[in-house]
């Protein structure tokens, strides 16, 4: 058993921490303030080629690696959570059904530009009434001779206001719910199609929207797969997104620690550094040792899919084990700081803010246990 990354993974891992820390890092608070989303970090990511890690070379991309998406994502998570997320997107369900269950024309028109960073992609599931039962979708789409017509609306859409293209997961037939969804790729720029940001606590430089869809008209060759089959090709993608969520909450847990780390060796109290308390010490290496037990679970996940193995429960519980576990982790780093980590010039809050959503997006940590157990066969 080798528990290093290969020497490919390591180089690989040194210029993902340059990109991030050169592009992203001075960036996190300022455009966490503003609400936005710097636009140009996509663009930088595209011209280095870190957003082509899930693709073959033919369409631009460095060849599928789950090891090295993992790596990229967590350094741009430590960088900065909410930007990070957008990149997330951005190689995984932004452009994964696309690679997946697109036709070649659409590959080159909407694929290409995504990888290079000239386009980016958004995925529409989650509705006013539905969440986490995602086989319970509403949204109508009506055959109407060459095209579909698209109506409802659509929550929590991330990179929504940016996005070029959408993924929309809408309702084909009614009474039915697995065989009934299917998949289509909508220009942003559509007829019918409106977009408007949302507000949130955490990852406030990711862009999210509402979308709402009148009459909206989709040709029939912007279908992604097959007719009524929408769910199945949903679910064969979230075994790997999971897994990045998971390695995301692994890159914000490190930079929460090392930010309690430096702390600890910096502030004196009682004449003495603060890391030099048994009370502090115990914080910080149970902080340590559970990043260590988050990331060995995700690179496992990883290492499952790179092989082309079964990792349904093993992606679960890295997402689940990792989400949670971040949020342990950014707790007692605050705490470490004492007031100071309140305080909005102190990274601390904001990573307190950011990582309460790891445990809600792509499945709840309550999700993620029923998924354990029913793969346990229970």
């Amino acid at each position: 058993m080798n528990f290093e990354l290969s020497e490919e993974h390591k180089i690989f891992q040194r210029t993902a921490a340059q990109f991030a820390q050169k592009e992203i890092a001075p960036l996190g608070a300022e455009y966490d303030e503003k609400e936005e989303y710097p636009r140009q970090v996509i663009i930088k990511a595209g011209e280095l080629g870190f957003l082509g890690i899930p693709y073959p070379e033919q369409y631009g991309g460095t060849g599928p690696d789950t090891i090295a998406l993992c790596v990229f994502v967590e350094e741009v998570s430590k960088a900065d959570a909410g930007i990070g997320s957008g990149l997330v997107v951005q190689n995984t369900v932004g452009t994964s059904p696309v690679f997946n269950f697109g036709s070649e024309d659409m590959k080159q028109r909407y694929l290409v530009p995504a990888i290079k960073g000239e386009f980016v992609g958004c995925f529409c599931l989650t509705e006013p009434n539905v969440g986490s039962d995602v086989s319970s979708i509403e949204m109508m789409a009506k055959e109407d001779g060459d095209s579909y017509i698209l109506n409802g609306s659509k929550l929590f859409v991330s990179n929504g206001l940016m996005a070029n293209y959408a993924i929309v997961a809408v309702r084909t037939e009614k009474g039915k719910k697995h065989e009934g969804m299917t998949l289509f790729l909508v220009d942003t720029q559509s007829p019918g199609l409106t977009r408007k940001g949302l507000k949130k606590l955490g990852i406030r430089a990711q862009d999210i929207a509402e979308f709402s869809f009148e009459d909206c008209r989709v040709p029939k060759e912007n279908l992604l797969g097959e007719l009524g089959k929408g769910f199945y090709h949903l679910m064969s993608t979230v075994q790997k997104t999971r897994i990045i969520v998971g390695a995301a909450s692994v890159g914000l847990a490190k930079a929460a620690f090392d930010t309690a780390l430096r702390y600890a060796k910096e502030r004196r109290q009682f004449g003495q550094p603060i890391g030099k308390f048994q009370g502090i010490q115990f914080m910080m290496a149970d902080m340590a040792m559970e990043i260590e037990l988050a990331s060995l679970l995700v690179y496992k996940a990883a290492w499952m899919n790179d092989r082309g193995e079964k990792c349904i429960k093993e992606a679960s519980m890295a997402k689940l084990n990792a989400s949670e576990m971040v949020n342990r982790v950014v707790y007692k780093a605050l705490q470490i700081h004492g007031g100071y980590g309140y305080m909005r010039e102190y990274p601390l809050e904001r990573y307190f803010r950011d990582a309460r959503i790891m445990e809600i997006f792509e499945g709840t940590s309550e999700i993620q246990r029923v998924i354990i157990a029913r793969e346990l066969g229970l």
